[in-house]
């Protein structure tokens, strides 16, 4: 099988660290938005295993027979929306997974009309490029704020990082994250994981559909979904080279969109609220240090997915397996792992003297974290940086500038 030829060690690594750091990094935020609809631990048992299967097909699938890094999380935002106003409205399950529903079926509206993939071709790659640095940026940042907390594992693992990068540079990430496992098993040790070995067993709820959760959970989800998951997964996409679905490397953006939302609508009722272009964990499979052949990269989003999969099919054993590995590892691994990407999309973003300004605002709205209305800075940064390009090209008489 091709696969199996084109898989190299590098691109299993970068998927390994892609679920590491995807899943580590906002699981807590999942087991909160379910815990708001008062899920019992059968019901959280059952949207890990939604989420997992939803996830790894919708990454693994695509990206086997497209033989292109296709990368689909969960959206994270929309489980900070969902607990925080799940806890507030006082929401049941029933009523939850109806808005999951609805809000799948608005994501499929725009994967199938074009409307997402049409307004983002319109958008400069300096823009695109700014956006995505300003999002892995604070990734890249925690990777050296750790050291507050445990110095010597972060030396190592930059230690390790620079010497694998100057002889090695093609297995650096994995030789940096072998370094630190061993550190962290001879020295402190991993931390308590309750692991439990056994299936996951899907729990169906009845959906209900009600205008208050509509309003409340719906809408809301998929505003967030789309602004400050699927905007900068696709910006994630354009950098790397994939960004334009007519050409032959290029992605399927409204396609995955459809995927990503028929997907969410079949496994709502399970607890999948919503699945949606990744841009982190894409970053890491989707750069050179995933494999320097840009189509071979796609062993490295397969070996995701099919890592996805087995979370969803052991959610319990896998989750607490996972939890066990100290936080700064797993943030000096994904700064470390984002380094190449950051550095190529800052330099993209400035390049340009024109939009240099308005990328470089789109970089810093973005890097700031800011939240305004309930949307986080992602959509923010692209607002900025739009907003100072119509400045800039105010009373110019032509507007022939490069586009994405």
């Amino acid at each position: 099988m091709q696969f199996f030829k084109d898989l190299s060690p590098s691109a299993f690594t970068a998927g390994f660290v892609a679920v590491l750091v995807g899943f580590t990094s906002s699981v807590a935020i999942v087991f909160q938005a379910a815990l708001a609809f008062g899920a019992t631990p059968e019901q959280i048992t059952s949207w890990m295993w939604a989420l997992g299967l939803g996830m790894g097909l919708c990454t693994a699938v695509p990206s086997l027979i497209l033989k292109k890094p296709v990368m689909v999380a969960w959206s994270t935002p929309g489980a900070a929306v969902l607990a925080t106003a799940g806890a507030a409205g006082g929401f049941n399950m029933a009523e939850a997974v109806g808005a999951f529903m609805v809000c799948a079926a608005l994501i499929t509206l725009v994967g199938v009309t074009g409307w997402f993939e049409r307004a983002m071709n319109h958008l400069p790659i300096a823009i695109a490029s700014g956006l995505l640095a300003g999002v892995l940026a604070r990734f890249g940042m925690q990777a050296f704020t750790a050291a507050q907390t445990n110095l010597p594992l972060v030396l190592i693992m930059l230690l390790t990082y620079l010497v694998g990068k100057r002889w090695l540079a093609r297995y650096a990430v994995p030789l940096t994250l072998l370094a630190a496992i061993c550190y962290v098993a001879v020295s402190s040790g991993f931390t308590g994981a309750s692991v439990q070995f056994g299936l996951a067993a899907p729990l169906w709820t009845t959906p209900q559909f009600t205008w208050s959760a509509t309003v409340s959970l719906a809408l809301p989800l998929f505003v967030v979904t789309m602004a400050s998951q699927n905007l900068p997964g696709v910006a994630a996409i354009a950098a790397a080279g994939y960004g334009h679905s007519t050409d032959k490397r290029g992605i399927p953006v409204s396609g995955t969109v459809t995927l990503t939302g028929i997907a969410t609508l079949l496994l709502a009722p399970f607890g999948a609220f919503a699945l949606n272009f990744s841009a982190i964990t894409a970053a890491i499979c989707m750069g050179s240090e995933a494999h320097p052949n840009p189509d071979k990269r796609y062993t490295a989003a397969v070996s995701c997915g099919a890592l996805y999969i087995l979370i969803g099919v052991f959610g319990t054993a896998i989750t607490g397996a996972l939890t066990a590995f100290p936080k700064e590892l797993i943030a000096a691994i994904a700064g470390l792992a984002l380094l190449g990407t950051i550095g190529s999309a800052l330099s993209v973003a400035l390049r340009d003297d024109f939009h240099r300004e308005a990328a470089l605002i789109t970089f810093l709205v973005t890097l700031s974290g800011v939240v305004v209305a309930g949307v986080g800075s992602a959509f923010w940064g692209v607002i900025a940086g739009a907003l100072a390009l119509l400045v800039q090209r105010a009373g110019k008489s032509h507007f022939d500038l490069p586009q994405r």
